[in-house]
């Protein structure tokens, strides 16, 4: 028996009149469908790409139907959800043409070889990036050390210290400049540098990271920066009630509170420059050989490698162009890796309500 406060549920027949008249459910999935997958054959297939435009076109029939069936109103929300898919499938092209060509052209040459031996004494087929790989890792876990701390105690000084004060506003404004200078400034300033101490045509390994840490410290800088703003002030004035002074406050309070975000984009940072060429290829030059010791004599990196292999492929050319795509690939993996552990630490250390 229906209680006399409830108020009655409306028919089917009744709710479809208050809605108005709708397209079938299964109009704007079929047509998706059919749009993709004419999109699909005309990108991959041997038509041509005149059938995209095909598919976006079959596409565009819901907004034409839901004109006449639901009205204008509906049928401009549909055709901008066209529009936002349509410039989202166009933005996810160019990276999933990236990732096949570069997995189709590099996962043949990987192997056991292929990361164990280095080019020393090869000609042809065979050697390997390991020589390559070890010197990117040990650039850039040293430029990591390097920036790292200048990038977040100059965050804790912005945050912390500067508030309100003339040298904060100029430290902002350096580090927004530096953001976007050319990778292959940070080169030439790194071997300006290391010109005055050990003269010129220098090649050395620490003169890598010394380039790559121009480029991460503005990012270090404004991630830092970002995550300690994030903190609530209720935390520093609770700390300060209880007679804590203000440098323990940071390193108890602050940073363990920020320190999620703080990692996640140290290590975008990380990835952000382990991929860049040309400071490296001013810097840190290239050789066959393995070497450790990042302040004696050249190293070799991933993106080095690559380009070298691929615009003096030697005689035959083959083996070496295939060795670049190897070494792209990996490059790719080691920045995917690395986002990935971005998104983990960011997820598993950062505040539970915040996940």
């Amino acid at each position: 028996m229906q209680s006399p406060t409830s108020s009655p549920t409306p028919s089917p027949e009744i709710a479809q009149s208050l809605r108005g008249r709708s397209l079938p459910t299964w109009a704007p999935k079929a047509f998706g469908a059919a749009a993709v997958a004419l999109a699909l054959v005309g990108v991959f297939g041997p038509v041509g790409f005149w059938l995209v435009f095909v598919a976006w076109l079959v596409a565009a029939v819901i907004p034409l139907w839901s004109m006449i069936v639901e009205g204008r109103r509906k049928a401009t929300d549909r055709f901008v959800t066209l529009l936002v898919t349509t410039a989202f499938v166009i933005a996810l092209f160019p990276l999933g043409s990236i990732l096949t060509t570069v997995v189709s052209r590099g996962a043949p040459v990987l192997g056991s070889e292929f990361f164990t031996y280095s080019m020393r004494n090869i000609v042809g087929e065979g050697g390997g990036i390991y020589h390559a790989l070890m010197g990117t890792l040990l650039i850039t876990a040293a430029a990591a050390a390097i920036s790292v701390p200048i990038g977040l105690f100059t965050a804790i000084y912005l945050i912390e210290y500067g508030e309100g004060k003339r040298l904060a506003r100029w430290i902002r404004f350096l580090v927004d400049v530096m953001t976007g200078i050319p990778s292959i400034v940070a080169g030439l300033f790194a071997y300006a540098l290391f010109v005055i101490f050990f003269g010129p045509g220098v090649r050395m390994g620490i003169g890598g990271a010394v380039a790559l840490s121009v480029l991460m410290i503005p990012v270090v800088v404004r991630s830092c920066e970002e995550m300690l703003k994030l903190v609530p002030n209720e935390l520093r004035e609770a700390s300060y009630a209880l007679g804590v002074p203000k440098w323990r406050t940071i390193v108890k309070v602050v940073l363990p509170t920020a320190l999620a975000g703080i990692v996640t984009g140290v290590t975008l940072a990380v990835a952000r420059v382990i991929g860049e060429t040309a400071p490296l290829l001013i810097i840190a030059g290239l050789t066959d050989s393995v070497n450790f010791n990042l302040f004696d004599g050249r190293m070799a990196t991933l993106p080095v490698f690559t380009y070298f292999s691929i615009i003096t492929p030697g005689v035959p050319p083959g083996p070496s162009i295939e060795r670049a795509w190897g070494a792209a690939l990996v490059l790719l993996i080691i920045v995917m890796l690395l986002n990935l552990a971005a998104r983990l630490v960011s997820y598993f250390f950062s505040p539970k309500g915040e996940r």
